[in-house]
């Protein structure tokens, strides 16, 4: 499947999010159950497994390493954890000391080191979604193969840093609801 010829929108890293979920609420309208009722059974089971297709489209487009991925089957490269370029040792060693940091901050219930971290993280995977962005960019989402393949490894960190995000955040989560209390 293609998500972005699903949404009818441009098959790039740089989506206008506020357009494609616009156009993902214009689709489900159409293909609403209620909106079929009237119709055949085969009516009725196609506008449902297009609007299922229609929201997972959504669901890959919304989130920056899914797109990537998306993007990159496209260009007929394999993606997953198991088959893209091992990460380097730079980066293992950086998140390893930012595992490290995180857990002492959390066993300490050192809420602004936590949220350091997270910052932090956050920052890094920015860097790396910017890098992607600029990537598909230049090498457009199909025309050089040897361009998306060096792309491959900024999606390896981003996926390190949305684990590291969520871990601070899950941190973060038990804190905050003591402090609204």
């Amino acid at each position: 499947m293609d998500p972005f010829a699903t949404l009818g929108i441009d098959r790039t890293f740089d989506i206008d999010l506020a357009a494609a979920q616009k156009m993902h609420r214009q689709l489900s309208r159409m293909l609403h159950p209620d909106k079929h009722a009237a119709g055949g059974a085969s009516e009725r089971r196609y506008a449902l497994s297009k609007a299922i297709e229609v929201n997972e489209a959504w669901r890959l487009v919304r989130d920056p390493i899914r797109r990537a991925e998306a993007l990159f089957r496209l260009a007929g490269l394999s993606v997953g954890e198991s088959s893209e370029p091992t990460p380097t040792a730079e980066l293992l060693m950086d998140m390893m000391e930012q595992r490290e940091s995180l857990a002492e901050a959390r066993s300490r219930g050192d809420l602004p080191a936590v949220r350091a971290v997270l910052a932090r993280t956050l920052d890094r995977a920015s860097a790396a979604e910017k890098a992607l962005s600029e990537g598909f960019g230049r090498a457009g989402y199909e025309a050089n193969r040897e361009a998306l393949e060096t792309l491959l490894p900024r999606l390896g960190e981003l996926r390190f840093y949305r684990r590291l995000v969520d871990d601070a955040s899950e941190a973060l989560d038990p804190a905050l609801a003591r402090s609204e209390a």
